[in-house]
């Protein structure tokens, strides 16, 4: 299918397919339950599917819709074995998530007419939200770019901590200041340094604490404003950064921050140490923003651009 024809280097494919393996052998091993000892796609496989694919995290709404195109093409096709069943999950997978134009990247790249172009990344704590600030701040350095992190997750001097052995690691500069301060006071100064700097990438951590929305809502849209008094169209992104071993609390975060704050894009993490990779394809449907990136393994190098082919395929392989 012209779908899927190679996007990715095989160092990367292979990277994805590896990170996707436990998710991967336990959908199969659940799915080859659900067909067992049928010869045909009927409505007991129908039915068995539907549960396969909500108990892989890919949410109910979009299981619903994945049934109902398997369910025409029974229809039209008249008779589809069980063994084709594999080949036709992936296809019509991938034909939904490919009703919108996202999920289409194979490169980290950023607007060349914002400069600096200025990431907020949010999401709570311990979904590998600093650690994707540092592999992003690598990704963009090795395309010659020149990044400015900012510390203003200020609630936790771990944190601080973090963000600064990432810096320190990927080699650029860092704006922070003392545990309990003004968040915005950092956004605002690592903007102010970036601008003398003449970078071209800021991305700025924030506090995660969802127990207490309107804290965490009115904190946000006070850093975007003291952005703004230097930046005007500051933040150019807001990333959402979820842990994918989470599964359904996933999407119960995104439903959460994208009340809290306008969230315009989302990261996917951890997805090497879970069966529960199918969320990605859930949140990729459900959420009208973005899945940009996602987490697959340990390495600086493992945060990849989300292609919802090379993923459908990774999956379904």
């Amino acid at each position: 299918m012209s779908l899927f024809k190679k996007i990715f280097s095989s160092d990367k494919k292979e990277t994805l397919d590896k990170g996707l393996e436990k998710s991967k052998s336990s959908f199969f091993s659940k799915l080859s339950k659900a067909v067992a000892g049928k010869s045909k796609v009927d409505d007991e496989v129908l039915d068995n599917l539907e549960e396969v694919l909500v108990t892989s995290d890919v949410g109910v709404d979009t299981t619903l819709k994945v049934i109902e195109r398997i369910e025409e093409r029974v229809a039209r096709d008249k008779y589809l074995g069980t063994d084709e069943l594999n080949k036709i999950l992936r296809e019509e997978i991938a034909g939904l998530l490919s009703e919108t134009n996202k999920g289409v990247a194979t490169e980290f790249a950023v607007p060349e007419d914002k400069k600096p172009y200025v990431m907020m990344v949010v999401g709570v704590n311990g979904v590998g939200k600093t650690t994707t600030i540092g592999k992003l701040a690598y990704q963009f350095k090795k395309q010659g770019k020149k990044v400015v992190l900012g510390a203003a997750d200020t609630f936790r001097a771990a944190a601080i901590d973090q963000l600064q052995v990432w810096a320190e690691r990927v080699n650029v500069p860092i704006v922070k200041q003392e545990m309990g301060s003004d968040p915005a006071s950092v956004a605002f100064d690592t903007l102010k340094s970036a601008i003398a700097q003449n970078a071209d990438v800021v991305i700025i951590d924030t506090a995660g604490r969802l127990h207490n929305k309107v804290n965490l809502m009115n904190e946000l849209s006070k850093v975007k404003r003291v952005m703004q008094k230097v930046v005007g169209d500051a933040p150019h992104d807001v990333l959402l950064v979820l842990d994918g071993s989470t599964g359904q609390n996933a999407f119960e975060q995104a439903r959460q921050f994208t009340k809290a704050t306008e969230v315009t894009s989302l990261a996917v993490t951890k997805l090497d140490g879970t069966a529960k990779g199918g969320v990605v394809i859930g949140i990729s449907d459900q959420f009208q923003i973005p899945v940009k990136y996602i987490g697959v393994g340990e390495g600086i190098e493992d945060l990849q651009v989300f292609n919802k082919y090379e993923f459908v395929d990774s999956f379904f392989k």
